[in-house]
C-alpha cells in the first residue's frame, strides 16, 4: 500500500504531531468525503505500507522527527513557487524561510526523496509569464544540488476555487506562447541539474523537454524500496493523472495555507471550524466520531512482488 499524506491538506505543516501519533499506534480513521458517516479504519504499519508520499508547502515541523520514520520508505512532494501572500496567504517567505527548509530536508534525506513542485502556474497582470520565468530561475538556482526533479502544472478551475480565481483575473496564453514558456522552464531546470514533469496535464509538452509525470511514482518507489510493486494507475484521479493507486488519509477543509487556487477547501470559515476540532491524540483528523458513524476495517496489504521475474535475473 502506498500512503498519501496528503492531497487534501498539509499534514506535515499543520498536523505532524497527529501523524506521528498515528504511526506509533499503527492505524488511522478516515472519513469518506462522499459519505461522512462511512469511516475506514486503515492499518498503517510498516508491514503493509510500502511507501509514504508527503505533500507539503512547509515540512519544518517534521524535520527533527524524521528518525521516527526509519521503518518506512518515503519521499516529499514540496511545493515552492514564486507567489506572494496575496495568493499563498500563510506560506512563510520563500527566500528567507522556505528555500533553506527545502535545502535542510534534502541534506537530511537525500535529493532523490525531495521533489520540487512549482504548482500551479497562474498568469495574471502581476504574475506574468516573464515574472514566473524569473522566479522559477531564482528558485531553481537555489535548489541546484538539492533535488533532481521538478513538477509543474497550470491552474485548473474547480467549484471550490472558482470565486477566488475570478478575483485574481487570470488569463490564458495560446499554444505557441505556452510551448515557448515550457521550453524556457525545461532549459532552466536542465541548467540546474533537474528534469521537469507535468502534473495531470492533457497538453503534450514532450517536444519542450517536459514529460507527463507520475507524482505517486512507481519507478521512484521501486528504486527506494529495492523491490518491484504490483500496482495499477489510480482510477480515482483525473484521466490525465499518471499516479499509482494510493490510500489517502487527509481531510478536506482543514488546510491552513490559505492558497487562493486550492481545490481542497470550501471556505475559510469551514477551515477554521474544522481546525478547531484538531486533537493530536485522536485517531481521526479534525473530527469527532459519533454513534451515527459506521467504522469498517479497510483491507490493506503490501504491493511488493514476492516472486522473481525474468527481469530480476
Amino acid at each position: 500500500m502506498i500512503l498519501s499524506v496528503s492531497r487534501r491538506t498539509d499534514i506535515p505543516n499543520y498536523y505532524s504531531e497527529w501523524f506521528f501519533n498515528r504511526i506509533k499506534e499503527g492505524f488511522v480513521y478516515v472519513r469518506n468525503p462522499m459519505n461522512a458517516h462511512q469511516v475506514s479504519k486503515i492499518d498503517i504499519t510498516p508491514k503493509v505500507v510500502d511507501c509514504i508520499v508527503f505533500w507539503t508547502k512547509n515540512p519544518e515541523p517534521m524535520l527533527n522527527r524524521l528518525d521516527e520514520l526509519t521503518s518506512y520508505a518515503y519521499y516529499f512532494q514540496f511545493t515552492l513557487t514564486g507567489y506572494g501572500k496575496d495568493i499563498e496567504c500563510n506560506v512563510p517567505h520563500k527566500r528567507e524561510k522556505m528555500i533553506p527548509i527545502f535545502q535542510e530536508l534534502s541534506k537530511k534525506i537525500g535529493m532523490k526523496r525531495v521533489i520540487w513542485r512549482y504548482d500551479p502556474f497562474i498568469f495574471t497582470k502581476k504574475y506574468t509569464p516573464e515574472y514566473h520565468l524569473k522566479a522559477y530561475e531564482q528558485i531553481a538556482t537555489a535548489l541546484k544540488g538539492y533535488t533532481g526533479k521538478c513538477v509543474i502544472s497550470f491552474v485548473d478551475l474547480y467549484a471550490k476555487n472558482k470565486k477566488n480565481m475570478e478575483l485574481l483575473d487570470p488569463y490564458g496564453i495560446d499554444q505557441n506562447e505556452l510551448s515557448a514558456f515550457a521550453k524556457k522552464i525545461a532549459d532552466i531546470a536542465k541548467n540546474n541539474g533537474m528534469t521537469v514533469g507535468s502534473c495531470a496535464e492533457s497538453i503534450d509538452l514532450h517536444e519542450c523537454g517536459i514529460e507527463h509525470n507520475c507524482c505517486i511514482d512507481k519507478s521512484l518507489i521501486e528504486d527506494l524500496i529495492g523491490c518491484r510493486l504490483k500496482v495499477e494507475k489510480d482510477k480515482n484521479q483525473r484521466q490525465e493523472c499518471g499516479c499509482m493507486e494510493s490510500v489517502e488519509i487527509g481531510t478536506y477543509n482543514t488546510c491552513g495555507n490559505g492558497c487562493k487556487y486550492c481545490y481542497a477547501n470550501d471556505s475559510e470559515e469551514s477551515v477554521v471550524k474544522n481546525r478547531g476540532k484538531y486533537a493530536p491524540e485522536s485517531a481521526i483528523l479534525c473530527s469527532v466520531l459519533d454513534e451515527n458513524d459506521k467504522i469498517t476495517e479497510r483491507k490493506a496489504k503490501s504491493l511488493k512482488e514476492r516472486q522473481l521475474s525474468i527481469f530480476d535475473l
